[in-house]
């Protein structure tokens, strides 16, 4: 498993989103945590868990759900909590490495919101 050289990003080589597309895709990502996370959680090394704004539900969903289609190692599942909406991120424990990035991409977006 290697991760994608496009701009050094989390983007795994399984990824079928061409590849002209990929930079587009994580910067929703990064837009996304950006504006609606308000802090994540690693429960387990394969699982992470992004707690959003509830009102981001709809905006999480639609964004999980093209990554899903594009991406099979990755599985997305969503809470409602007290500490809000939890959007959780999955991978195949050989794939951790691709959820580390993306939880840093995460934790870097909400500590420079703060």
């Amino acid at each position: 498993m290697r991760i994608s050289p496009v701009q050094d990003t989390w983007v795994p080589s399984a990824c079928t989103l061409p590849t002209m597309e990929q930079p587009i895709r994580v910067a929703e990502f990064d837009r996304f945590f950006a504006t609606s996370a308000h802090a994540t959680r690693r429960p387990d090394p394969s699982r992470l868990e992004v707690i959003v704004h509830p009102g981001a539900e709809a905006p999480a969903r639609d964004l999980a759900g093209r990554e899903s289609n594009c991406c099979s190692l990755l599985t997305f599942d969503f809470t409602s909590t007290a500490a809000g909406l939890v959007m959780s991120v999955e991978v195949p424990p050989a794939h951790v490495e691709v959820l580390d990035a993306l939880a840093a991409r995460a934790e870097s977006a909400i500590e420079a919101r703060r």
